[in-house]
């Protein structure tokens, strides 16, 4: 039902109990007419039953036949003056959604629905006046004589920057990275000997967070260029090294395969000038 309708309705009598006009009550045929007035009489089916909007007003509800609505229902809501005799007029139609009907979600704006690694090269995201991640930031100034300069951050001066992280959006910076494959839970931290913490391709980062996180700059390790915990760990950390395998002396192949062969003299045959008699000397076995 209109909401004017509605708050004009609350305002004649807002303190009033509402209660089921019997005549509104038992005015369907009113308002099934009012429904064949804009949709077809196949789409409009049987009557579901009658509900009390406000004073002097209630809302019939009808089953939707239409295949493209399935779950969804027409209403119509009629009214009356408080006289006995006023007559049962009609304020609206419409065709509104059951709890099984199939709707398009809630409308989120484009630059609230846009995910991390939504953004293309040729996007640009709108800019967020008030963003709770960030504030104001330090912005190189005038150097007088007399002046604390060593109460801004150093880190800080000449980078000219408007607005720099706020403790909020540090904090939630913290909170994916911890969660990230490069967290301290991880699976390469699972199962890594040693944490990026000892490793020297760790790259140290300022801020706050400098004693929890730090950059990796190991072109072996699957977080190289990321942002890294320090108690994650992976096995491409500079000091951990493979099991060595154990270098054995090689024994000896000892070959017992039994041989008969004919061992010949030949002292006799040098003795005599070359004689070629031969003499079975003995037959061994190895």
């Amino acid at each position: 039902m209109s909401g004017l309708f509605t708050a004009w309705l609350e305002s004649v009598d807002p303190g009033s109990t509402l209660e089921l006009d019997p005549v509104l009550e038992n005015a369907v045929d009113i308002a099934r007419r009012a429904l064949l007035d804009v949709v077809p009489a196949e789409v409009v089916g049987r009557h579901l039953g009658v509900s009390c909007e406000a004073r002097c007003s209630a809302t019939h509800t009808f089953e939707c036949l239409d295949p493209a609505y399935p779950g969804w229902a027409w209403t119509a809501v009629i009214a009356r003056a408080p006289e006995d005799d006023a007559p049962v007029t009609v304020c609206e139609t419409a065709l509104l959604p059951g709890e099984e009907a199939l709707t398009a979600p809630k409308w989120v704006p484009w630059q609230d629905r846009i995910q991390p690694g939504d953004l293309g090269t040729r996007d640009v995201l709108p800019k967020k006046d008030f963003d709770d991640n960030l504030e104001g930031g330090f912005e190189q100034v005038e150097v007088v004589a007399g002046d604390n300069v060593d109460q801004i951050p150093n880190y800080e001066l000449g980078l000219g920057r408007v607005r720099v992280l706020s403790s909020t959006g540090l904090s939630r910076a913290a909170t994916r990275w911890e969660r990230s494959e490069s967290g301290s839970d991880g699976e390469y931290s699972r199962h890594a000997s040693a944490h990026c913490s000892t490793c020297g391709y760790l790259l140290p980062i300022a801020g706050s967070l400098r004693m929890q996180f730090g950059v990796c700059a190991n072109e072996w390790s699957p977080f190289d260029g990321r942002v890294v915990s320090l108690d994650s760990g992976c096995g491409a950390h500079s000091e951990t090294d493979v099991r060595k395998r154990r270098e054995e002396t090689p024994q000896a192949v000892i070959d017992d395969k039994v041989e008969h062969f004919d061992m010949v003299d030949t002292t006799e045959s040098e003795d005599t000038g070359g004689s070629h008699d031969t003499t079975e000397h003995n037959k061994s076995e190895h």
